[in-house]
C-alpha cells in the first residue's frame, strides 16, 4: 500500500485492513503482502496498533519467519516511517560500516578516520552501549569535550572537509524501528533475524550512504553465537541492501574472544589511538585492515595501502581533525580509574581459554555499561587484559586489571570472570574459536 492510500485511509478514519487479521496470518505461517506490511508499521507508528497487538506480531514473526520479500517490505515501512538523509551532491562517495557489537569492538574509532584519509566520505551513525555490549559513542565521549550531536547541515559540512564524522543518529531516522526495537526488548523477540536484520538495515539505508560493510559476529561475545544464525543474518541483510540500491558486503567475524586488549571506554579510545599511531594489538588491527579493504573497494579503490595510512601519519591526522570537528580536544588526558585489581596466574602455562562474554559483563559491573538507557557510564571504568589465549604466562604474572572508579564494585565483577579464563599445560589445546575472520559475504 503506499502512503497516498494510508493518508486517504487516516483521513476516513477507515482503516484497510484488520490488525488481528495480519496476527492470525502470520500467526499460521501465512505470507503477509506488501500492502499489509506497509499498513501495519505505518498504523504501529501513528498508534493505531497497540503494543499489545505489535508483541503478538513480533512472536508470530519470530516463530514462523518472514520471506525475503518480507523483509524487505518491512524494512522499507520503516524506513518510510521517517527522514532519509542524502549524500548528493558531496564530493566524495560515501562508505559506512556496521558491526553487530561484541566484547572490545572499539573499530569504528580508527577505521572511520582511516577510510576517510583516502578522500571517501564515512557518515557513522552510531549509538549507546547496553548490558555486555559497549558503544561508540560512550567511548569518544571520554575524549574532553567530544559532542555527539550533529545537525545534518553540521554532519554534511564536516564529510566535506574532514571526510569522517562519527555521531548519534537523529529521532527522525526510521522512528518505527526505535518504537519496535524497545517493545522487542521486552517481549522476547529480539532474536529474530527478520527482525533484526529490518531493525539494522532500515536505518542504514536511510542514512543515505551508497555503501556498506557488515562486521558480522559470532560467539561467546556476540549477539548472535551460532556461527550458522550469524551466517543467515548476513546473508538476509546484504540482500535488504542490494535490493535497496546500496552495495553491501559482510565479514563473519570471531567474538569468542575480546577484542583487543582494552574493554571499557577511556581504555579502547586509548588503544584505538595507538592502532592509529600504527600499532596496537594484532587482532584490531587485522579486523580494521579487513573493514578499510571492504570499505575502500566498495567506493573504487580496490588497491589502496591500507597499511601505508596507518604507518604515515594520514589516519591520525584525520582521526585529530575528526576530534576537533565536534570539539572534542585529541590531546586531553583521558580519564583513568581511582581504584585498580590485578588477577594474576597461579601457575606456570598457557592461556588456553579467556571466555568474551564474562568480560564483557565484568566490564559492565564495573561501570563501564548501563543496564538501563538512562543510566550514566563511568568512562574509565574496564578492563585492561595482559595476555591472550595462546600466550605463555608465569605464576603471579599479571593476567588483567580491573578499572573502577568504586572498588565495590571488583567483587561482583569477579564473580563474572568464575571460570571465564583458563591456564593449560604447553602444548593444550587453545579454545579460541578460531580465526578472527571467518567469511566473506556478497550478493
Amino acid at each position: 500500500m503506499t502512503a497516498t492510500t494510508s493518508g486517504a485511509a487516516q483521513a476516513s478514519g477507515i482503516e484497510p485492513f484488520d490488525t488481528v487479521d495480519l496476527i492470525h496470518a502470520k500467526r499460521d505461517g501465512k505470507k503477509l503482502s506488501t500492502a499489509q506490511v506497509s499498513w501495519l508499521i505505518d498504523a504501529y507508528t501513528r498508534g493505531y496498533v497497540g503494543d499489545e497487538q505489535m508483541a503478538a506480531m513480533a512472536m508470530a514473526i519470530f516463530l514462523n519467519g518472514m520471506d525475503r520479500e518480507e523483509v524487505r517490505d518491512l524494512t522499507l515501512a520503516m524506513i518510510a516511517s521517517g527522514e532519509r538523509l542524502s549524500f548528493d551532491g558531496l564530493s566524495k562517495k560515501t562508505a559506512d560500516k556496521h558491526s553487530t557489537g561484541g566484547v572490545g569492538d572499539k573499530i569504528t574509532l580508527p577505521l572511520a578516520p582511516l577510510v576517510a584519509s583516502f578522500g571517501v566520505a564515512v557518515p557513522q551513525l552510531s549509538g549507546r552501549g547496553l548490558g555486555h555490549t559497549g558503544g561508540t559513542l560512550d567511548k569518544l565521549e571520554s575524549i574532553p569535550g567530544w559532542q555527539a550531536d550533529v545537525s545534518a547541515e553540521g554532519m554534511r559540512a564536516q564529510l566535506e572537509s574532514v571526510g569522517a564524522v562519527v555521531c548519534a543518529a537523529g529521532a527522525s531516522l526510521a522512528p518505527a524501528d526505535k518504537k519496535l526495537y524497545a517493545l522487542r526488548d521486552i517481549t522476547g523477540t529480539v532474536e529474530s533475524i527478520p527482525l533484526i536484520a529490518s531493525s539494522i538495515m532500515s536505518k542504514k539505508i536511510a542514512e543515505g550512504t551508497s555503501a556498506l560493510v557488515l562486521d558480522v559476529k559470532f560467539g561467546s561475545g556476540a549477539f548472535m553465537q551460532d556461527p550458522a544464525r550469524s551466517r543467515q543474518l548476513a546473508e538476509t541483510m546484504v540482500a535488504l541492501g542490494t535490493d535497496a540500491g546500496v552495495a553491501t558486503t559482510a565479514l563473519l567475524t570471531n567474538m569468542n574472544v575480546p577484542l583487543g586488549l582494552a574493554i571499557g571506554n577511556a581504555n579502547e579510545v586509548r588503544e584505538s589511538v595507538e592502532v592509529l599511531a600504527g600499532g596496537g594489538p594484532a587482532d584490531v588491527v587485522e579486523l580494521t585492515i579487513a573493514l578499510a579493504r571492504e570499505m575502500l573497494a566498495s567506493a573504487g579503490q580496490p588497491d589502496a595501502d591500507v597499511e601505508a595510512a596507518l604507518k604515515d601519519g594520514r589516519a591520525m591526522d584525520t582521526w585529530r581533525a575528526m576530534i576537533s570537528a565536534q570539539h572534542g580536544d585529541p590531546d586531553a588526558a583521558l580519564p583513568v580509574a581511582k581504584e585498580t585489581h590485578v588477577v594474576t596466574a597461579d601457575r606456570d602455562g598457557i592461556l588456553v581459554e579467556q571466555q568474551a562474554l564474562p568480560f564483557g559483563i565484568a566490564a559492565w559491573r564495573l561501570g563501564a555499561g548501563r543496564a538501563r538507557k538512562e543510566d550514566p557510564v563511568q568512562h574509565s571504568a574496564g578492563v585492561d587484559l595482559h595476555a591472550k589465549p595462546g600466550d605463555p604466562v608465569k605464576k603471579g604474572q599479571p593476567l588483567f586489571t580491573l578499572n573502577a572508579d568504586e572498588p565495590a564494585r571488583f567483587e561482583r565483577a569477579l564473580e563474572a570472570l568464575q571460570g571465564a579464563y583458563r591456564i593449560g599445560d604447553p602444548g593444550s589445546e587453545v579454545h579460541d574459536g578460531g580465526p578472527l575472520i571467518q567469511g566473506r559475504i556478497t550478493a
